[in-house]
């Protein structure tokens, strides 16, 4: 199963983009034996519309659009679920054996998502109930799918 990261913004921190690649890496190798990854970030530019519900539409689009032949779609969002990563790697583990073979996860801009996104979701998660830069916020979803995949790998990464 494929995977898309399509962001809003770019990340433009040398230790933010090291630590992103760091995790999409481990998530590549660790994945290829469970049907997982590659993944892939998509960075959109942010919309320059004169109010932050054109801004928001704008994204939307632009995200929806880049994340268009995806299977399952996750939205960042701060009102989602809040998954253990247990439950986490369990989704991923049910929609590739139930034969998704993309899934995109789709990060907001600062304005947060346009309702677009938030209807064709197939699932909007929480990162937790603190606000993360957007960066940072690729880090943690990069790290947290590769969790998933040491999860399902019954390897010792995760210790819960």
């Amino acid at each position: 199963m494929r995977v898309v990261i399509a962001a809003v913004g770019r990340l433009k921190d040398d230790a933010e983009r090291g630590l992103y690649e760091r995790y999409a890496g481990r998530f590549d190798a660790a994945g290829r034996a469970l049907g997982l990854g590659p993944v892939t970030l998509v960075e959109l530019s942010e919309s320059r519309a004169a109010t932050a519900e054109l801004r928001k539409a704008d994204e939307a689009e632009r995200l929806l659009r880049a994340v268009s032949g995806a299977d399952i779609r996750i939205a960042l969002d701060e009102k989602g679920k809040a998954l253990a990563s247990v439950a986490f790697a369990t989704s991923i583990r049910e929609w590739r054996d139930g034969g998704a073979k993309s899934l995109a996860v789709m990060i907001g801009g600062p304005d947060g998502h346009g309702a677009a996104v938030i209807e064709r979701a197939t699932l909007r998660l929480s990162l937790g109930a603190m606000t993360l830069p957007h960066g940072l916020a690729r880090v943690v979803i990069a790290e947290q799918l590769y969790r998933a995949t040491t999860i399902l790998a019954g390897h010792p990464y995760h210790r819960a």
